[in-house]
């Protein structure tokens, strides 16, 4: 019998990687050099997922356009100093292997830089398991769908057989832009009652629960 889905396309933090409190941390921590006043928590949470430089205009509104540049080496000298210590979810990488002993195809959609992705692909050990990946800065920032768009085309896949899988609202609005199903995570950078407003086809609370999900319902 064939699968429901084919291809199944992962965000990467807060979903597969616990990084949502390190990302918090670099944005506060980069207001404090720049001697801006820090975002509440919830407002840095809740650009997780996009690509840098829409985080930043979203997460610190007063930044005058000017010191974008500077921002932006602060957050990734904060960031990057202590990224080598974060660790993907438990039972992420199980959940992966399995996933690719399955014979689905395996995709990540992230607002990560190509440079950022990759380290963390080596890092985690993972990158041998994605056929295919899509960045913040190789194409427009979640949740303009064309992450998911140019992944169909290049794996000539239907939306119909695709699956996003994420903890963000802009995960899930990326997903309705693509007409592809959405799958949700409430364990990273979103809260419940947020991608909810999303109608996911299920918000699952672990990654234990993720992979009985998609055991009973991606094949």
């Amino acid at each position: 019998m064939a699968k429901r889905f084919e291809l199944l396309v992962f965000d990467w933090d807060g979903t597969l990687l616990d990084s949502a409190g390190a990302i918090v941390g670099a944005i506060k921590a980069a207001c404090r050099d720049l001697d801006l006043p820090e975002p509440p928590d919830e407002r840095a949470r809740h650009v997780i997922g996009l690509g840098l430089s829409d985080a930043l205009h979203h997460a610190v509104p007063e930044l005058p356009e000017y010191c974008y540049p500077q921002m932006v080496e602060r957050y990734r000298y904060h960031y990057l100093k202590d990224d080598h210590t974060l660790q993907l979810f438990d039972g992420a990488a199980d959940l992966i292997g399995e996933l690719a002993e399955a014979g689905f195809l395996l995709a990540v959609a992230t607002g990560k830089s190509r440079h950022g992705l990759n380290r963390a692909l080596e890092t985690s050990g993972l990158g041998a398991f994605f056929q295919s990946s899509r960045c913040a800065d190789e194409c427009f920032s979640k949740p303009n769908p064309q992450m998911l768009e140019e992944l169909l085309v290049e794996f000539s896949m239907s939306p119909e057989r695709t699956l996003m899988i994420g903890d963000t609202t802009h995960d899930l609005q990326m997903a309705k832009n693509a007409g592809v199903a959405g799958l949700a995570v409430d364990y990273g950078a979103h809260t419940a009652e947020e991608l909810d407003t999303l109608a996911p086809l299920a918000r699952l609370h672990t990654v234990e629960e993720l992979a009985a999900w998609l055991r009973t319902n991606a094949g």
